[in-house]
């Protein structure tokens, strides 16, 4: 496995301490808020500092099946503390991040070495705020541990480093700005010789007082000096299995701070090497060693176990694995016997450029497990089977515009067993309850915890394929079938987005699936002041701005382009990366050439979600990837702005039903009281008609219109709940969408918003006209894959584990559309019981062919028009400002319709239940008429839109999206 070294961000100087006569006041302690048995989801809404705008997910936890109800608790809890209310159209001011915030006196703790309160940020520098006036601050360390504190004081044999008094100067105070203002330390010259040694067993930080009594002890956080000594060299180091030319392996393992490291090798146990200078442990093999089973013996002080441990862990670094990944196996991804017929002359569809992708969100398990017609059901090798129902569709859609399929994350899972016959199902006969029972949640929750389901945001090994969704997963099957899955979606006129998932582990510490935190133990994890490891993402943060997990990243991402000629990824929580790290991949993917690597590295697709939560929120260490922040870059952030105005509300509102531009706000009110007054609905959905429009902008920051009220503004003068609404440079900066894997579906949604007696037959219409707010719109825009089907997933807002009964894709419109398959597990869902149960029984909610069918065909004619008319792909946001407009807009403009003028085109998105006329006096004598694909298409209701070219007035029917062209 390569290591690129060229798209990581230069290392700045080693900054230097200003010395200082004595310790000043430091800042106070931060505490983390613990995640609870499950990790809490992550809420939707404001994009202001301290909460995110990302859709709740729940990876489910290593330790079991989470108790739903206390987590949900707690996630309602929190939420209620820190979001606003979904029609607020101003929220408070963002508060400081609390890293950020002003420090106060503390009191000091008692001695702790359970804790690491003191930072080791470069080799010669520490920061800790112990709450003391201490007349001496040091260093001890022990090689094999055992030092502790008993009765109030030190026992065991140590040897100490003397520090003195310091303050950080300018760089140390950039490169770590949470620790800006903290008291500070500077190791003695004549001790920074045994800095190495001292890495390498237990450290902690002490002070006493003049007389020797002990003050304060606590363990120490060696991220940053591990980084600054070993740093540089160790990302030139080609980590993994490694092959010469003539085959023969070399395994090396980064592990600094190891008293030991050997290879299990099939059985046998081998010494490796260590280099003094990068901390890569390495041992050379011969050919007989390929794909034998190895993992790493780690003999290393484990913080958390308190004691120097033996570990045996598998490969970071893995190419393959066994099943439920037990072992890594010695395995060259160069080798021909992994490279399916075809795979090196593998003919690609032409690369779109990321202003212009149409995004079709899928999960490879839902794709196909339900599907009769496909072979493979449930696997990687349900691409390959062309005539599926499955396939035949994404085919219509790519002829369509389609041009990527985003898949959830395919890569080594941790939740699920990947051997079928471990994998447990639900034991009742699901299809013959009620469409309003809670029998069928209950029978799934209960399988949960073993059967074959789960989105996968639960990371184990990055860069090899899931097992389970392969047809052996005991060996380099997976391997194989992965890439004749992308062979499959290539030769379906489709390129390959994968969903990764850097920002977290599955475990941490000691666990049995934790791998990085038991080779190099508390370095791969973000922690916080405590030494306790970071949840904000609902599991163990990682963090990319150490030196070795952004080059995992990087090396990781590469290997995806490069072995299995991905062609995109999507970050999830972005946010919790350094924008250095990410444009550091960037960098690399655009060093990759056809004639090198088999791959052009620049036609991969980079984008994600830029949400600003957590304790890195507001740059507060780095700064991050971050919707404003990727700004640019041409890496896109997905915009929560018009999503959110499209749909109305948000998953944690207390009542489902407030509604939104789409979901019929004022004009179709569905008698909710957490709509307000019917003042109140026509001033909200003014202001969200607002938010669309930035949105058909591409979320421009410059671009300029007269907004609802009459003003001259640009994007990112229109409020988005106390943050600016355009933030993007460029189209391509944000990626649009009404709806994706996170939250109900977007037919869910709209059961609950939309009048329980609207008919079938609009509740598809009004479908198709949120879908067209992002479809239309500049930039890249994404759906979740059976979204065009109204897909449902029975009211389910947060479907991460509930199995294939709520979460199967359904494609054939005879099988329905998964609405009305019982009420939606009870963790996430039971608050809402009260208003899903009479819906789920409703008539006007359970669509036929007609409606489903119906609504795909006229989603696919927008997609067709949105991919061959230039005007929708601008290239530039000055192009977008000469070419865009919306003629109507103002103090007089029509609550519920929105009229765009682009270039030669017009579109009205009319989404009241009624005939709009909207006239255009500018445009009189001009001649319009209706786009020619929808003139021939197939929705029989847009074909009675009309222009009359004397008055310039466009008529559009109700629920509808309709294009004219000069």
């Amino acid at each position: 496995m390569s290591s690129p070294t060229a798209g990581r961000p230069a290392r700045p100087p080693r900054a230097r301490l200003t010395p200082a006569r004595g310790t000043a006041p430091g800042p106070g302690r931060i505490r983390s808020v613990p995640c609870p048995s499950g990790p809490i989801a992550r809420p939707s809404a404001p994009s202001a500092p301290s909460a995110p705008s990302a859709h709740p997910r729940r990876p489910r936890p290593v330790t079991g099946h989470p108790r739903r109800a206390a987590v949900a608790a707690v996630t309602a809890a929190l939420f209620a503390a820190v979001l606003p209310a979904a029609q607020s159209a101003q929220a408070a001011p963002p508060q400081q991040p609390p890293s950020a915030a002003p420090q106060e006196d503390r009191a000091a703790a008692a001695p702790d070495l359970g804790r690491a309160e003191a930072q080791w940020i470069d080799r010669d520098t520490v920061v800790w705020d112990s709450g003391t006036t201490a007349a001496s601050t040091r260093l001890l360390y022990a090689p094999n541990g055992g030092i502790t504190v008993r009765n109030g004081e030190l026992s065991g044999a140590a040897h100490a480093l003397r520090l003195r008094p310091a303050t950080l100067d300018e760089a140390q105070q950039k490169a770590h700005p949470h620790l800006a203002g903290r008291p500070a330390f500077t190791l003695d010259p004549r001790d920074r010789g045994r800095v190495r040694a001292a890495l390498r067993g237990q450290v902690a930080a002490v002070q006493r007082d003049d007389a020797g009594t002990l003050l304060a002890a606590t363990g120490v956080q060696l991220p940053g000096a591990l980084d600054d000594l070993y740093g540089e060299r160790a990302v030139q180091a080609e980590l993994g299995p490694v092959f010469s030319a003539k085959g023969v392996p070399t395994l090396s393992v980064w592990a600094p701070t190891a008293r030991t490291v050997s290879l299990e090798l099939d059985g046998r146990t081998v010494r490796m090497e260590r280099d003094g200078a990068s901390g890569v442990w390495s041992v050379r093999g011969d050919r007989s060693w390929r794909g034998k089973p190895y993992r790493y013996a780690v003999t290393v002080w484990a913080p958390d176990a308190q004691k120097v441990v033996t570990n045996r862990v598998t490969d970071p670094y893995s190419t393959a694995l066994t099943a439920d990944s037990k072992a890594s196996l010695v395995t060259d991804l160069a080798d021909p016997r992994l490279a399916p017929d075809g795979w090196d002359s593998l003919e690609k569809p032409a690369p779109t450029p990321l202003r212009d992708a149409q995004i079709q969100e899928l999960h490879i398990r839902d794709f196909s497990v339900a599907d009769k017609t496909s072979a493979h059901p449930g696997e990687y090798l349900a691409f390959t089977d062309h005539d599926s129902d499955g396939m035949r569709h994404l085919k219509k859609l790519a002829r369509s515009g389609t041009s990527y399929v985003h898949l959830l994350p395919a890569f080594d899972l941790g939740t699920v067993p990947e051997k079928r016959s471990d994998q447990a199902q639900p034991d009742c006969d699901l299809a013959a309850l009620p469409a309003d029972s809670e029998r069928q949640q209950a029978c799934v929750t209960e399988a949960a915890p073993r059967d074959a389901f789960n989105w996968g945001y639960d990371p184990l090994h990055y860069t090899v394929p899931e097992g389970s969704y392969a047809s052996d997963p005991d060996g380099p099957r997976r391997t194989v079938e992965f890439r004749q899955m992308v062979q499959g979606l290539n030769r379906a006129g489709l390129r390959t987005v994968m969903d990764v998932v850097y920002n977290h582990t599955v475990a941490s510490g000691q666990h049995d699936k934790s791998v990085l935190d038991r080779i190099v133990p508390g370095y791969y994890q973000r922690l916080l002041d405590d030494g306790s490891v970071a949840t904000s993402t609902c599991c163990a943060n990682t963090a990319p701005e150490h030196d070795m997990m952004g080059k995992l990243v990087v090396d990781s991402v590469v290997t995806w382009a490069r072995d299995y000629k991905v062609d995109g990824f999507r970050f999830d929580l972005m946010g919790h990366h350094p924008k250095a790290n990410i444009l550091a991949v960037r960098e690399a993917l655009d060093a990759l050439t056809p004639a090198k690597d088999g791959v052009d590295g620049k036609s991969v697709v980079l984008y994600g979600e830029g949400w600003d939560f957590g304790e890195i929120a507001g740059d507060a260490r780095f700064e991050q990837a971050t919707q404003a922040n990727m700004a640019g870059t041409g890496i896109a952030t997905f915009s929560d702005r018009a999503r959110d105005a499209v749909r109305g509300g948000g998953p944690f509102d207390a009542d489902p039903g407030v509604q939104g531009f789409g979901s019929g706000l004022f004009t179709d009110p569905n008698g909710s009281p957490a709509n307000g007054s019917e003042a109140e609905q026509r001033a909200r959905l003014l202001h969200y008609q607002d938010l669309v429009k930035v949105g058909l902008s591409g979320n421009l920051a410059d671009y300029t219109f007269t907004d609802t009220s009459g003003r001259r503004v640009s994007g990112s003068e229109v409020d988005y709940n106390g943050s600016p609404a355009g933030y993007a440079a460029a189209p391509g900066d944000a990626l649009a969408y009404a709806d994706a894997h996170d939250n109900e579906s977007l037919y869910d949604a709209l059961a609950f918003k939309l009048p329980k007696d609207t008919p079938a037959a609009d509740r598809a219409r009004m479908q198709v006209l949120s879908m067209a707010t992002a479809a239309l719109s500049q930039g890249p825009a994404l759906s979740q894959a059976g979204t065009d089907l109204l897909r449902s997933k029975s009211l389910d807002r947060n479907s991460y584990d509930s199995g294939d009964w709520f979460n199967a894709l359904h494609w054939d419109c005879r099988d329905g559309n998964g609405f009305g398959r019982g009420l939606p597990p009870a963790a996430d869902n039971e608050d809402k019981w009260p208003w899903a149960k009479p819906l789920l029984t409703e008539e006007t909610l359970t669509p036929g062919c007609a409606e489903i069918e119906g609504a795909s065909a006229a989603y696919r004619d927008l997609l067709r028009i949105r991919t061959t008319e230039p005007a929708f792909g601008l290239d530039s946001a000055g192009a977008v400002q000469s070419a865009l407009s919306f003629p109507l807009s103002g103090t007089g403009e029509t609550p519920g319709v929105i009229t765009m003028a682009l270039g030669d085109l017009v579109v009205v998105f009319n989404a009241t239940p009624e005939v709009q006329r909207q006239r255009v006096g500018g445009l009189a004598g001009q001649d319009y008429r209706l786009h020619p694909v929808q003139e021939r298409g197939a929705d029989p209701v847009v074909r009675q839109s009309s222009y009359e070219a004397a008055s310039g007035t466009f008529t559009v029917p109700a629920r509808t999206t309709a294009v004219f062209r000069r």
